[in-house]
């Protein structure tokens, strides 16, 4: 979703200022999006048929509500960025350069459309409404639109966005800073550099304030609890600290050799210093996330990296600023570097996002143990999770490859391979 944002800004700087070098950065990275594209329709799909599956019991009670949204997406969005992928692809000899560009809109548009329908099911799911109870105790959708515009749609929508910008950016900015550090295509690594350094560092900026800040402040006015496991508050408190590091230790209640910051998180959930944060103590126990680890380390691993993304974006920028940032090799090594870590800060921040809704499926509505199919066993789950497993390891080993491979190849031989294509399609 970060790398068609991209895509459609190095096409856009083309038509601006007919810098073929541009034109091509733009072809270059459609086919890494294309790839991606492909792998993520073939790895989705069966997340869908889970919930018919493997979740037998909640789509019963919810399928009125979570299908509308996913049909969506697959109806309008889907089809929309898949139909314009292809004319961006194989279409601007034959259309032109208006149209090619207008295609590099619609991909960024049916891409974001896309998450936008993705993110208001699953923010039903963390903040239901729009419904109404039915007598068999299922529940029906009942205001269309209070789940299209669910208030916790918009922080989730707009941080979730914001860490896949953040995502293709740090790889742009990455490759380009590959190309650079060995001496091939460098006159595309310094574009992929500068775009990806200057829109990472927006993004990095922008996942701390405002969706980061709004984002902690609706699952602290909706779901506290899980917020006091995230931080590791086992007690409430007035005046509570921030955990900056440390261990939290289930059975004593307790968090081991803990680095605090004073205050701090009164300050930034009630812009009070003073104001009480409610601790796992205020709630019963039967309403505690399920693994409160993992959710308090998820959420340290999501938050520290992000905080140090931040750091290396606003030192690279005004690295670029000062006309420097090309021919500073400890930088740009860093840039390479980088490149996995903003994939391990999305993977955190949705483990943080699902552990801690748990235990429920539908916050407050239907609990996780109440929506398993009843005809499926453990062992059968199991089979099928270690069966799709060694698939996706194989299709990762193929992207993986096919990914290199692009590398290896680079921008340099986007003009013979449209000049090929051309014939094809002639």
């Amino acid at each position: 979703m970060g790398l068609a944002l991209l895509i459609f800004i190095l096409k856009s700087i083309y038509m601006r200022n007919g810098n073929d070098l541009y034109n091509k950065s733009a072809r270059f990275w459609a086919k890494i999006f294309a790839v991606t594209f492909v792998m993520g329709v073939i790895t989705g799909i069966p997340l869908e048929f889970q919930f018919g599956t493997n979740w037998a019991a909640f789509s019963r009670f919810a399928g009125d509500i979570i299908a509308q949204t996913l049909a969506m997406e697959g109806a309008f969005a889907f089809f929309l960025e898949s139909a314009f992928v292809g004319l961006f692809l194989f279409g601007e000899q034959r259309f032109g350069q208006r149209v090619h560009w207008f295609s590099s809109l619609m991909v960024f548009l049916g891409t974001w459309a896309s998450g936008y329908f993705i993110i208001t099911t699953n923010a039903w799911v963390q903040h239901p409404v729009g419904y109404r109870v039915l007598e068999n105790g299922n529940i029906e959708l009942n205001d269309y639109w209070a789940v299209l515009l669910n208030s916790w749609v918009w922080p989730q929508y707009a941080h979730n966005m914001g860490g896949a910008v953040v995502c293709g950016a740090f790889v742009m900015a990455g490759l380009g800073a590959f190309y650079l550090l060995s001496h091939r295509h460098e006159a595309y690594g310094r574009i992929f550099v500068k775009v990806g350094v200057i829109t990472a560092a927006v993004a990095s900026i922008w996942m701390l304030f405002p969706t980061g800040h709004f984002s902690s402040k609706q699952v602290a006015e909706h779901q506290p609890v899980s917020l006091a496991a995230m931080e590791g508050l086992f007690q409430s408190e007035r005046q509570a600290g921030i955990v900056l590091v440390g261990q939290p230790d289930i059975e004593n209640r307790s968090i081991e050799n803990p680095i605090i910051v004073p205050r701090a998180l009164s300050y930034l959930v009630y812009q009070n210093w003073n104001a009480e944060v409610k601790g796992l103590d205020a709630f019963p126990k039967k309403n505690w996330p399920d693994n409160i680890p993992l959710l308090y380390y998820s959420y340290h691993v999501m938050v520290g990296l992000g905080t140090i993304f931040i750091a290396i974006m606003v030192v690279a920028a005004f690295l670029l600023w000062r006309g420097l940032l090309y021919g500073v090799r400890p930088m740009l090594w860093v840039l390479m570097l980088a490149i996995p870590f903003p994939f391990i800060a999305n993977t955190a921040g949705w483990f943080t996002a699902e552990l801690g809704r748990q235990p429920w499926l539908a916050y407050g509505l239907f609990r996780t143990s109440e929506g398993v199919s009843p005809l499926v066993s453990s062992g059968s789950v199991l089979f099928t999770l270690i069966g799709f497993a060694g698939m996706y390891l194989v299709m990762g080993l193929l992207y993986i490859v096919l990914m290199v491979r692009e590398v290896a190849h680079g921008p340099e031989g986007e003009e013979e391979e449209l000049e090929s294509t051309e014939g094809v399609t002639a």
